[in-house]
């Protein structure tokens, strides 16, 4: 059976693998609505299905058993459309067993498309000023970190993930950026970074030596789901075949334009309907900062 390729001028389609929520715009709820919204059509792969993020409250939580998750992903694997795939998401894992299939689909997805870019959100933990916690079992940590990691074109840990990952205390952008250049993909984006502007956050891309921070006003008690919009929107201006640091300053500016306006409204979920427009046309201002290169290099 031949496989299908995208015709000229089409987006690629993204397989999106992730939660999914009832209610609410976490996990692919997030990604699915952005990547079709920046028009690439998605194959969405759930991990494990839940009424709500646990964050609002105890849930039930449905997990595909092992051998049925495995084989879901071996369909894919020989699907005749896998030449359409351009562009690969995953993010939050229901149990570690769900790695080793993916990472099967990601390398099948690269031999039916060498064009294709891997993003991993390497949602395993999460923090404040005073520390980081790990909601995920080490095994899933450790499984993401040997087999998707190493496949991964593009990763955005948050800094405490990238903690995780390393085995290292990261209290600098020095610190982060070093250890975002060690991690392996070629380019890495880490959330909830150092800011340099008082009262502010920011994502801090590193591509070889090059370090860039996108800072914007810290707004407190946000809602779930901002690495989960962060990446998909991220890999979306990747695959439109904008550069990095571009791509770096009009995701930043879309999610917080997004987040200022839902938490204006009183919202517990990000209001990714109502908001549409930011994602494609996103008018927030961020500051852009390039900081010194990456282990003293020289940039080209």
């Amino acid at each position: 059976m031949s496989v299908a390729s995208p015709s000229p001028g089409d987006k690629p389609a993204v397989i999106s693998i992730s939660s999914h929520v009832a209610r609410g715009t976490v996990g692919n709820r997030a990604a699915v609505f952005a990547l079709e919204s920046l028009g690439f059509p998605v194959w969405s792969v759930p991990t494990v299905t839940l009424p709500w993020h646990p964050g609002h409250g105890p849930a039930t939580r449905i997990v595909p058993d092992e051998a049925a998750f495995s084989a879901f992903v071996d369909d894919l694997v020989r699907a005749p459309w896998l030449g359409e795939v351009g562009g690969v998401v995953t993010g939050y894992f229901g149990a570690s067993h769900q790695v080793e299939p993916v990472a099967r689909l990601v390398d099948a997805v690269r031999r039916a498309n060498p064009k294709a870019v891997y993003l991993c959100d390497p949602v395993v933990g999460d923090g404040t000023e005073a520390g980081g916690r790990l909601y995920q079992p080490a095994e899933t940590l450790e499984a993401i970190r040997d087999h998707l990691i190493p496949r991964a074109d593009i990763a955005v840990p948050n800094r405490f993930e990238l903690e995780f990952l390393t085995g290292l205390e990261l209290s600098t952008n020095a610190h982060l950026a070093e250890a975002a250049a060690a991690l392996g993909p070629s380019s890495v984006v880490v959330t909830s970074a150092f800011p340099l502007l008082r009262g502010g956050i920011g994502n801090l891309l590193v591509e070889g030596s090059l370090s860039v921070l996108a800072e914007h006003r810290r707004i407190e008690e946000v809602p779930n789901g901002l690495g989960d919009l962060t990446g998909a929107v991220f890999l979306a201006r990747i695959l439109s075949g904008i550069s990095g640091e571009k791509a770096l300053q009009s995701t930043t500016a879309a999610v917080f334009e997004i987040l200022a306006r839902t938490t204006k409204r009183g919202r517990d979920e990000l209001a990714l309907e109502t908001d549409a427009d930011s994602l494609k046309t996103p008018m927030a201002m961020v500051q852009m900062r390039r900081l010194a290169p990456v282990g003293g290099k020289t940039r080209a």
